[in-house]
């Protein structure tokens, strides 16, 4: 297996090991032959090889840092504000936020760009989306709130008995020292959260989970949505967004409100009214919104 495959297939669990993976795959990047056209601020690149055409996931300039000299200096300025953070030096600028998203953003499409073009497709989503899920445990404990992934356990009765029905909580944060959330309950001031790379195809299920979570602990739980973006390449020349903007207006008002849904690439009707009352940058989540959230 090509080395830079394997490293890319490795679990991640410190920043550090990402930013290693990221730089060796932004050189490999550099130097690979590719045909790349623009949709607005995405690039779409194909790489021809031996007769054969691949194409990689779709890339938003406006956060993507192709140089790995220049993404090692912002890596090490996210690290910094990161500290901030955990010391809850909580007063940051524009720039700041942009970095957070810039240099994580980039991280995740490296890796899923390198999985396009080194990994064969069938094999690749999930590892793609293993590596999101480690990638946003990683910044919570660098900023020092406490974590875990749980399996909520419901139990319900069936034909041939009783049977459980078990609720995959991607990540729960918690206010305290120590995650409270169980097997069995949920601690009412902690956060699930849902953690995947595309709301398509997902979104609806985090409103009934919610509204099923809600019925079986007997009290209220906030809940979240973190995605790296709703975007996908259209034939071989456009992207398309995938977020239902209406259903998800829909779901909100006639089912359960979320407490947030957050992007790394926001759909450009997500940060617009209405949407934007429910919808924001995964920076805002990390230097505002979670601490209000987990103190309330």
């Amino acid at each position: 297996m090509n080395p830079l495959a394997l490293e890319l297939k490795t679990k991640k669990s410190t920043l550090l090991e990402f930013s290693i993976t990221t730089k060796n795959v932004l050189q490999f990047l550099q130097y690979m032959t590719s045909d790349t056209t623009y949709a607005g601020d995405y690039r779409i690149s194909k790489q021809k090889n031996d007769g054969t055409e691949k194409f990689m996931r779709p890339i938003n300039t406006k956060f993507f840092i192709a140089d790995p000299n220049n993404f090692q200096m912002n890596f090490n300025k996210l690290l910094d504000i990161l500290d901030r953070i955990k010391s809850r030096s909580l007063d940051f600028l524009d720039e700041d936020l942009l970095i957070i998203d810039s240099v994580l953003y980039t991280i995740q499409q490296s890796i899923g760009a390198g999985f396009d073009l080194l990994v064969a497709s069938n094999s690749s989503r999930k590892h793609v989306g293993n590596r999101f899920e480690e990638l946003v445990r990683c910044v919570f404990s660098e900023i020092g709130i406490e974590h875990k992934h749980t399996v909520l356990q419901i139990p319900y009765e069936a034909e041939s008995g009783k049977k459980v029905y078990k609720c995959e909580n991607d990540l729960i944060l918690s206010p305290y020292s120590k995650v409270r959330s169980t097997g069995s309950s949920l601690d009412e001031r902690e956060i699930v959260v849902s953690v995947k790379t595309t709301s398509k195809d997902r979104m609806g299920k985090m409103f009934i989970d919610k509204m099923l979570l809600e019925r079986f602990v007997k009290h209220p739980q906030k809940v979240i949505g973190i995605f790296l973006n709703d975007v996908q390449r259209k034939e071989e020349h456009a992207v398309s967004f995938t977020l239902v903007s209406g259903l998800f207006m829909v779901y909100t008002q006639f089912l359960t409100p979320l407490e947030g849904i957050y992007y790394l690439d926001p759909p450009p009707n997500a940060l617009k009214i209405p949407l934007s009352n429910h919808m924001g940058t995964f920076s805002q989540l990390i230097t505002k919104d979670v601490f209000r959230l987990l103190a309330s």
